[in-house]
């Protein structure tokens, strides 16, 4: 016991005691003083002393060498400016990697500028005054005077990092409603529980910033093309939405989602209900729109009952008085915006929220098609990540948190409301009104439209969009036969500027394009006619054209082939297609099943 050794680390995070001995090296020692203060070995300077006269290095020398003694303090000095956190997970932080709109505004200055006021500034032109002096982006008077419902986050985080210590101390954690796992003193839930693995109680509150502050659509036919499916079908529809972040310049370091393209997912719908089914393509889909220079930026669905067909009305009833969003429809929004988290370097997990935006298509008060945005807060993400969120039967507004169970420990989950005396009371979320958890963000199109794949001219008709089959509008080799008949050699970049037609280039098995597709995009992306010439030279290309002109434009059917033919059939053997090895009746000029040519 005469060896033991308690040490004392002073930095400037705070100081830790380490036990050690005499005969203990100082690699060893060095390597507990890692563990203490979660750092990484040649991060930092360990000196004997605040003289920084000595320092201690890494070596398999006794500590005692150093002529330490029990009780004295030694001084930790960072390598690096910014490398030490309280939390454990800060050293993974340095790697986190985030999107390039946060980058930029991330440099961005943020205050906002006013001009001299003529009345009350009485200064030279180069001075400012209280009158004058720029505004943080977070003011509050200013947000209501531009009619600003919400901060953005990169504001928050200005006013998380704006004191003393300019944001030192300032953590983004997650909520997290499970036990905390590791706990050795009692038997796993449900024989046990305890302060140190119990999660807090949730009170909800309404979320003062958001991560994404406007959705704007290219165009207005991005969305008539999707409504498309409702107008013939009567059937509720789901879209992923692609585009990219921009900066939001209306809104103080705001960011805007740019819509540029809607894919339609496979999915069964009804007047009532969308049903989405298991995508074989959404990697391929990924690809093809990384490489396009877009992202999955949101989701977009149809909720809308026609009320009289001759005016082209819907019916209204998504509002004040019954709901914005359904619970189940808040559980979905939740659900992706987990699949899609936003990179934060202020966060021990890496991530904190999410820029993911839900679009609904409904009815308005003037019964006119109209849409609306939102995002769910991150304490709904947290609630639904952790699956304590459900549904009520009867009423959408309304959710419900789960009681606990032998399988999952619940906390307490609490809201605030203004009782019938006028005070805040809290209550237990059973049930929950789902309007916590919401958070508007406005939906628009520019008035001067913008495209990224510029649409064909007229007379045109456009390449169908995937996963029609419902509605008779199907992606075969036929449909782009059809397609691209209309188009000369000279047009060819035009025929190519259509997402959903590249989405076919890019995942139809019985065309040779995989493997070159990708210099097809780059040049649809910088809109390269002259890569575009080149790669339309190319041998795979010029098989799929082999095979578009050995496919005749006349009718595939028998019925339409007997009367072609003045109402003569045949009755010879069946052939086999030599593409698919499909078995096709006799009379048939194409495939049934691959669209290609006998």
């Amino acid at each position: 016991m005469a060896d033991t050794l308690i040490l004392r680390v002073q930095s400037r995070e705070g100081t830790q005691r380490i036990q050690t001995s005499r005969t203990e090296s100082t690699e060893i020692f060095l390597e507990k003083v890692c563990d203490a203060f979660k750092v990484l070995i040649g991060q930092f300077t360990l000196y004997t002393d605040r003289a920084k006269t000595t320092v201690i290095k890494q070596t398999r020398k006794p500590i005692s060498t150093y002529k330490v003694k029990h009780g004295d303090i030694l001084l930790l000095v960072p390598s690096e400016s910014n490398f030490l956190s309280p939390n454990p997970a800060a050293v993974d932080s340095l790697c986190v990697v985030e999107d390039s709109i946060d980058v930029f505004l991330n440099k961005q200055d943020g205050r906002i500028e006013r001009a001299p006021d003529a009345k009350s500034c009485q200064h030279r032109q180069r001075e400012k005054c209280i009158h004058c002096t720029p505004l943080d982006p977070w003011d509050e008077s200013y947000l209501k005077e531009q009619n600003i419902k919400h901060m953005s986050f990169h504001s928050n985080i200005r006013k998380l990092t704006c004191g003393v210590d300019k944001g030192k101390f300032a953590m983004l954690e997650n909520i997290s409603c499970k036990i905390k796992p590791g706990c050795t003193e009692h038997p796993p839930w449900p024989g046990g529980i305890c302060t140190k693995c119990q999660p807090n109680a949730v009170t909800l509150n309404r979320q003062s910033y958001r991560h994404v502050d406007n959705t704007s659509f290219e165009n207005s036919l991005i969305v008539d093309r999707f409504l498309d499916c409702w107008r013939k079908s009567g059937q509720q529809r789901i879209g992923f939405l692609y585009g990219k972040y921009e900066h939001h310049k209306d809104v103080p370091l705001g960011i805007k989602a740019t819509v540029a393209a809607i894919y339609e997912p496979p999915q069964v719908g009804s007047p009532n209900s969308v049903k989405l089914l298991p995508d074989e393509n959404a990697d391929a889909v990924t690809s093809v729109a990384t490489e396009l220079g877009l992202i999955r930026v949101g989701w977009i669905f149809t909720d809308l009952i026609a009320e009289d067909l001759s005016l082209g009305t819907v019916k209204h009833y998504r509002g004040m008085q019954t709901h914005f969003l359904s619970a189940q429809e808040c559980i979905m929004a939740g659900d992706l915006q987990n699949q899609h988290p936003n990179a934060c370097r202020l966060s021990p997990d890496g991530h904190f929220g999410s820029k993911f935006v839900t679009v609904v298509v409904s009815g308005d008060k003037e019964h006119q098609i109209h849409m609306e945005g939102y995002q769910v807060s991150n304490q709904c993400m947290a609630l639904v990540l952790d699956d304590i969120l459900v549904p009520t039967r009867d009423a959408p507004e309304l959710g419900y948190i789960r009681e606990s169970s032998n399988e999952q420990y619940v906390p307490d989950v609490f809201y605030k409301e203004i009782d019938s005396y006028g005070n805040e009371v809290s209550r237990l979320a059973w049930p929950l009104p789902i309007e916590y958890l919401l958070i508007d963000v406005p939906v628009a199109t520019p008035l001067e439209p913008q495209f990224t794949f510029q649409p064909p001219g007229q007379n045109i008709k456009q390449f169908p969009i995937e996963n029609r089959n419902s509605i008779a509008e199907i992606q075969d080799f036929h449909a782009l036969a059809s397609y691209m008949r209309q188009f000369s050699d000279e047009q060819f970049m035009e025929a190519m500027s259509d997402f959903h037609l590249l989405l076919y280039l890019a995942t139809a098995d019985m065309l040779p394009l995989k493997e070159c597709i990708k210099t097809l995009l780059t040049a649809v992306k910088t809109k390269d006619e002259d890569l575009a010439r080149h790669w339309f030279k190319s041998e795979e290309w010029s098989t799929v054209e082999q095979l578009i002109k050995a496919q005749a434009p006349s009718p595939t059917s028998f019925h339409e082939a007997a009367h072609a033919d003045g109402g003569a059939t045949s009755g010879g053997a069946m052939w086999t297609c030599k593409h698919c090895t499909f078995l096709n009746q006799s009379d048939h000029i194409n495939c049934d099943m691959c669209g290609l040519p006998k």
